[in-house]
């Protein structure tokens, strides 16, 4: 009953971000011109930059609402990855309620956000000729969710978040069944080794809720996993940003590529923190 309670809040808490998320899409579908579109899909050279100061705010609303806009394309892949890269999940109102020191935790946000920001740009930058071919495709979202757009903006965006929330409450429910089940114990004792502590927490990270941020933040608090140990799953970790996006966007490979491309950044972070900071 408590972890169908957990669930239940955490998804209540979710909603507003998606109702907005989609009151927004549904917004530019309808009223936009081409030309506004058209500057939003150019004006994406800060995209990195905004991306990641807005992800490392508490909670994971902001790699959701990334996950939809990338799905349509409003956004690049760069940014999503800053997004995902910077999103603090729980691992911020956890820091603060164990009283870690401002110092600690402007250090660890600065660093997730600085991490964002750097990758997101690199690829930007790798992958420009792509995405400047692509159009804003908000028309195709809505017909792969059937939400009947031409009923104006407010009934279709409600349709979008109700049916995203049913999705992410019934898969979330499922995992904190099966984490409840974890032998925590035996992970630590992995998660200790040097490397192999940074690739299975970048792994733990892809738990596509709130658990990954919780488990990872709670084993440094008590000095199980060191920084470069918490700081691989950290980045990795989008709370339900990751299942929003397999459910919206379509292109499965595409995903999966997306994936590769998170942990690889997640890892590589993780490692260079030792090297950046000591904490």
């Amino acid at each position: 009953m408590e972890i169908l309670i957990d669930t239940v809040i955490d998804n209540l808490k979710l909603f507003p971000f998606l109702f907005i998320t989609y009151l927004f899409l549904e917004y530019l579908e309808h009223k936009t011109s081409d030309k506004a579109t058209e500057f939003i899909r150019k004006a994406g050279i800060g995209g990195p930059l905004i991306g990641a100061l807005c992800g490392i705010l508490p909670q994971c609303g902001f790699s959701v609402a990334a996950a939809n806009f990338y799905a349509a394309r409003i956004i690049s892949l760069g940014t999503l990855i800053a997004v995902y890269l910077s999103t603090s999940d729980e691992m911020l109102p956890i820091l603060i309620s164990n009283a870690v020191s401002a110092k600690i935790i402007a250090a660890i946000l600065t660093y997730k956000a600085l991490c964002g920001m750097f990758f997101g740009y690199i690829i930007n930058f790798i992958w420009h000729k792509y995405h400047s071919k692509e159009n804003i495709d908000i028309e195709q979202l809505c017909e792969n969710e059937n939400c009947h757009c031409e009923e104006g903006i407010i009934k279709p965006a409600l349709h979008h978040s109700v049916r995203i929330t049913l999705f992410i409450f019934v898969v979330t429910l499922i995992l904190n069944f099966a984490i409840n089940k974890m032998n925590i114990s035996e992970l630590t004792t992995y998660l200790q080794l040097p490397l192999l502590g940074e690739l299975l927490s970048a792994l733990i990270g892809f738990i596509p809720n709130c658990s990954s941020s919780v488990i990872l933040t709670q084993l440094y608090l008590e000095n199980y996993i060191n920084i470069g140990t918490l700081l691989s799953g950290s980045l990795v970790s989008s709370g339900v940003g990751i299942l929003v996006l397999f459910r919206v966007n379509r292109r499965l490979k595409e995903n999966i590529f997306i994936l590769a491309l998170l942990y690889i950044c997640g890892v590589l972070g993780g490692l260079l923190s030792h090297l950046v900071f000591i904490i």
